[in-house]
């Protein structure tokens, strides 16, 4: 099997000379949780008490939201994350955002998104949705994008870290740890391989 990584420490490299930015690049796996779960519990509420959705409404749109999430996930990965520009500032780029994970997956501290970037992206899904979303659905619609995030985060340490005994988890462990040690270029769906099985990007064994 060709080695697709640089080592397999849960130890942190240095990514940054500056120990400030060095520090922005680096979350203990619990974070996405204190700071999200508030946001799902509040677009939540916002959905009942000023959209007023009937429990019916809530559904479809909490549905469609974590649908949404998984194609979001897959397109972000594959097509953002694997991206590898040609120049030298581009490759340090893609480096900072995804590189450092592939050469050391198990770094403890760098597999959720750090909050100096999920909450802009957050932020910046929130506006998009609200632009093209009838404001009866947007919210229920956002808290299951977050709801969907924070599954992906949670799962993605999980896999890296612990060891499942339900066969399903172990399924989509072992199809990210392909990923990771045999076939880079396949697999990109973290939490779910609907979105390789569909586009063609499945492991071919």
């Amino acid at each position: 099997m060709k080695k697709t990584f640089v080592s397999n420490s849960q130890e942190s490299s240095r990514m940054f000379k500056s120990d400030f930015l060095e520090a922005f690049s680096k979350v203990h796996f619990t974070v996405p949780l204190y700071i999200f779960i508030p946001v799902i519990v509040y677009f939540t509420w916002r959905a009942f008490a000023v959209a007023n959705n009937t429990i019916l409404i809530f559904l479809a749109s909490f549905i469609a939201g974590i649908f949404f999430w998984t194609l979001t996930e897959y397109v972000l990965h594959r097509f953002v994350f694997h991206f590898v520009p040609k120049s030298q500032w581009g490759q340090r780029l893609h480096f900072i955002f995804h590189g450092v994970h592939h050469d050391y997956p198990n770094d403890r501290l760098r597999l959720v998104m750090p909050p100096s970037v999920s909450i802009p992206l957050a932020t910046a899904f929130y506006l998009l949705f609200v632009w093209l979303i009838p404001a009866e659905y947007v919210y229920g619609f956002f808290a299951a994008f977050i709801t969907g995030y924070l599954i992906y985060d949670i799962s993605h340490y999980a896999m890296h870290h612990f060891t499942f005994k339900n066969p399903i988890m172990k399924k989509i462990k072992q199809h990210h740890m392909q990923h990771h040690y045999a076939e880079p270029d396949r697999g990109y769906g973290v939490s779910s391989a609907l979105w390789d099985k569909i586009f063609r990007s499945d492991f071919e064994k």
